[in-house]
């Protein structure tokens, strides 16, 4: 999978989400990246929850970062690429919206 269809899964992933979630994500960026300089995960949100969102002015957006790499090799086709990036997505993307790793896993987006 070339570095455009990636992107391309990860912009198809994002377009599938419920528009009831979408509507309230507020302030965040997807990116795609090759790897994490120093750990081996799929994807990173980095920033501050929605819910933690208190006196929220004048903060960077939050960044959901989706690795290439990683992904690529642990499928073995571009179908189980383009499944496990939508799982990463919904994962980070649920993060932005204050859910834990635990509550992730229990809902299948582990």
């Amino acid at each position: 999978m070339t570095r455009v269809d990636f992107e391309e899964a990860v912009s198809d992933a994002l377009d599938t989400l419920p528009r009831e979630l979408t509507d309230f994500m507020n302030n965040v960026v997807v990116l795609v990246e090759e790897e994490h300089p120093t750990e081996d995960i799929l994807g990173l949100y980095e920033g501050i929850a929605l819910t933690e969102r208190y006196e929220y002015s004048g903060h960077l957006p939050d960044v959901i970062t989706i690795y290439r790499k990683p992904i690529l090799e642990m499928v073995d086709d571009e179908t189980e690429a383009r499944r496990e990036i939508a799982i990463t997505v919904a994962h980070e993307i649920g993060h932005h919206f204050g859910i834990d790793d635990e509550r992730l896993h229990q809902l299948g987006f582990g």
